[in-house]
């Protein structure tokens, strides 16, 4: 249990009460901040005051912040691939089928239960001892993820993805050919009309969405881009791809009412094309600057077996007999 005892000075004279110790307090977020004086962990002048007391000058503000709560999430040797961690984060190679978070219907078996096993050193996110999730990678999609284990670093890497000042670059092998070498689509997403749990490039109340890509090898009845997103949307890559007529290969829900007719041969390329069992997008590069020392970072993750046993099979196909 930790006691703070503030004094507000004349500078911060009519700020909201939960701003000011977002600001004072170590690796305090907030939300935090409005969690403890919802909680009667805070006092003005003796008094409890609400989220957005406007303070004035000499008040002697009290926080009592308790050690971080442990989750219900629970630990498990979940197998992943550490690609780098220290005192403050750390970045995994996450595999495809592997769910980040829990929710309904995977309430264990996911990435976070498995950072709960393995970090022993969180300090705590929101006042909960949990690992800081920045960004999400889909169930099916392989790649890097950056992971906070504590507050202030957690804040720091948010505020990176907001200003766009975090790079990723993604391996993606899609349906058919792109007449071009690059391109971007800049269109909106947003949640599909009909289908509630599908997103969509949508004419009115999307999000801004932009993906820069280019071809890094033409295959037999599929191309491997390299793509580049500068918006974070849910499924962008897939719904954007699916909107120019280039789904990713092997996606169950964007990408179905593009494949072609089953092959029963194995030279026909196709054939290979729909073994695929998941989407076929890995999450390759990832750079950003480290919170504590403003140093930049960047890591590779190399393809996963199945998509690289899927492209050896399309470059063979390309041989003569």
């Amino acid at each position: 249990m930790d006691v703070f005892n503030l004094t507000v000075a004349p500078d911060d004279a009519g700020i909201r009460l939960d701003v000011f110790l977002s600001r004072r307090l170590p690796d305090c977020s907030r939300s935090h901040a409005a969690q403890l004086i919802e909680q009667d962990r805070v006092h003005v002048d003796g008094m409890v005051r609400k989220v957005g007391y406007r303070l004035k000058a000499g008040e002697r503000i009290q926080v009592t912040v308790p050690p971080p709560s442990p989750v219900q999430v629970m630990p498990e040797p979940i197998p992943f691939t550490i690609v780098y961690e220290d005192a403050s984060l750390i970045v995994v190679d996450k595999p495809a089928g592997l769910v980040v978070h829990p929710a309904a219907g995977h309430a264990s078996g996911t990435l976070v239960n498995g950072l709960l096993h393995h970090c022993r050193d969180l300090e705590g996110i929101g006042g909960e001892r949990r690992p800081g999730i920045v960004h999400r990678l889909d169930k099916d999609t392989s790649g890097l993820l950056v992971v906070a284990k504590n507050d202030r670093v957690h804040q720091h890497l948010s505020r990176q993805f907001k200003a766009r000042q975090v790079h990723k670059i993604y391996l993606a092998l899609v349906w058919g050919t792109p007449s071009e070498e690059s391109g971007r689509i800049d269109r909106p997403v947003g949640r599909h009309a009909v289908e509630r749990k599908r997103m969509a490039v949508v004419a009115f109340g999307g999000r801004e969405a932009l993906t820069f890509w280019r071809v890094a090898e033409r295959l037999p009845g599929a191309t491997l881009l390299s793509v580049e997103l500068k918006t974070g949307r849910t499924h962008q890559i897939r719904v954007h791809f699916q909107s120019i007529g280039h789904p990713l290969v092997g996606d169950p829900v964007y990408g179905r009412s593009s494949r072609p007719k089953l092959a029963k041969n194995a030279a026909d390329p196709v054939f290979h094309l729909i073994r695929a069992r998941r989407q076929m997008l890995h999450a390759a590069q990832l750079s950003f600057i480290h919170p504590d020392n403003g140093q930049p970072l960047s890591f590779e993750a190399p393809l996963p077996a199945d998509m690289a046993a899927l492209l050896g099979d399309l470059r063979a196909a390309f041989l003569p007999a």
